[in-house]
């Protein structure tokens, strides 16, 4: 059991995990989180809803650059990352969950628990239904691009539609003006 953790197969050849490939995969998967069933789900609840208490009340141009760099790194991670398992979009895999939730709740007026429970729910959802042009995106785009453009799109829907939200029912989700 041990040496199929150290190795992978990719196109028919066993690699060597190095201590460097493990270390990429444990940030990828946040610790033990990407091997937890329903790990991106799982991840956005224990890692995405509390960053989002962090960052609320961050400048929008803050909050904005902080997510491209995120987007950035989780494209990195994705593409090394599933090269060194040899799978396209690991669920061991999570920062593209952490992106699409980033960005359903950039730019919104404050952290409401019924804003966050129902940003999470919008794009938990959006992004496992795949709304176009999420899963072109994955299927056509290569390697972390594809992995990560998909979790973008379910964070544009989901930020629109709770813009809307905050817009005609700041009530329903706990926002004042």
């Amino acid at each position: 059991m041990r040496s199929s953790i150290k190795r992978a197969k990719i196109d028919g050849v066993t690699e060597r995990r190095t201590p460097a490939k493990r270390a990429l995969l444990l940030v990828g998967s946040i610790g033990p989180l990407g091997h937890l069933p329903a790990s991106g789900t799982v991840t956005v609840a224990l890692v995405g809803v509390p960053l989002f208490w962090l960052m609320h009340k961050w400048s929008p141009t803050s909050y904005l650059i902080a997510t491209v760099a995120i987007t950035g790194v989780s494209i990195w991670l994705h593409d090394v990352g599933d090269r060194i398992l040899g799978t396209k979009d690991s669920g061991q895999l999570v920062w593209d969950e952490l992106v699409g939730f980033m960005i359903a709740v950039a730019f919104v007026p404050c952290f409401t628990l019924k804003l966050a429970l129902m940003a999470f729910l919008l794009e938990r959802a959006i992004d496992i239904v795949k709304v176009p042009p999420a899963g072109y995106i994955e299927r056509r785009w290569p390697g972390g691009w594809g992995v990560v453009g998909d979790d973008v799109v379910a964070g544009l829907y989901t930020c629109a539609i709770l813009q809307v939200a905050i817009r005609v029912a700041p009530n329903l989700l706990d926002v004042t003006s």
